[in-house]
């Protein structure tokens, strides 16, 4: 079935979106020595086109951007950011989607969350402040790019893309013809138009994400549950103290490990082990991030 004209110019906006926001994470990636993965991406890591992840009860979801710590066009690295893209013209659809995209990110958060994911959302159109905000409550960091930035960017460059649910379709016809045949030149200035109206935002939103791929640990604490508490600095004296410790007879019967890490951005990381093993394995994987 043909794609109605309203649905096409959706996708074109879309596609833009993504085109602003792309060359900011390449940048990230490159100054981090990530690995950067899209649809747009021809990878022989992951079969077909998608950028496809399992959850832990063996759903698969389909990502637009993810940045991986280990990755190459053939080796498949470790998730660090989850980041969706998104366009909605009427309020009555936002939540839907802010729905469509927690679905999706979530459970990939939650069997991730030893690497404790950057969970990134790049909206454009309109979205209703309850819809930003439930996302936000869940731990998502929100790029929002609202509507009027958008149609003031196309309206710089003399193409109008106003329109409400009377538009009719030879408007939109007309509207996707005259995007389409726009010069690359022309695009990228209505790209920069966008960039320069929601520059803050922008700067922000790529801040958060920059922190928390910096981040360091600052505080490893390893409770024995038998007693006793034991604080350090760094994770090599945390290993240190593993190697060392023996479960003595006579003070009680050894339950487990609580393992409690913090980091010099506010993120924490907790793990709960009865195997020592897993502790040592547990504390190597944070130390290579």
């Amino acid at each position: 079935m043909a794609k109605s004209p309203s649905h096409k110019f959706g996708q074109i906006i879309g596609n833009l979106i993504e085109a602003v926001i792309e060359p900011f994470l390449m940048k990230v990636a490159k100054e981090k020595h990530l690995y950067l993965d899209h649809q747009k991406n021809p990878r022989k890591a992951r079969k077909g086109k998608k950028v496809a992840w399992e959850d832990t009860f063996g759903n698969v979801h389909d990502l637009d951007y993810v940045l991986e710590m280990g990755g190459t066009d053939t080796i498949m690295g470790t998730p660090i950011a989850f980041i969706e893209v998104a366009w909605r013209r009427y309020t009555k659809h936002s939540r839907n989607k802010a729905q469509e995209i927690q679905g999706a990110i979530l459970p990939l958060a939650e069997k991730f969350q030893w690497s404790n994911p950057f969970l990134g959302v790049v909206l454009s159109g309109v979205f209703t402040e309850g819809s930003l905000e439930q996302l936000r409550s869940l731990g998502f960091h929100v790029l929002y790019f609202p509507y009027e930035t958008i149609v003031a960017a196309f309206d710089k460059e003399a193409i109008d893309i106003a329109f409400d649910e009377t538009t009719p379709d030879s408007a939109f016809r007309r509207c996707v013809k005259k995007i389409e045949s726009a010069s690359r030149r022309r695009m990228e200035r209505i790209k920069n138009h966008l960039v320069a109206a929601n520059k803050g935002k922008l700067d922000d939103f790529m801040t958060l994400l920059s922190q928390r791929l910096e981040r360091m640990v600052e505080r490893v604490i390893i409770i024995t549950l038998y007693g006793r508490s034991n604080e350090f600095t760094t994770i090599d004296d945390a290993i240190k103290f593993l190697d060392q410790h023996r479960i003595y007879e006579g003070c009680g019967d050894f339950r487990k490990y609580e393992v409690l890490i913090t980091f010099s951005n506010g993120d924490r990381i907790e793990g709960s082990f009865k195997d020592k093993v897993k502790v040592l394995e547990f504390l190597q994987f944070i130390a290579k991030q």
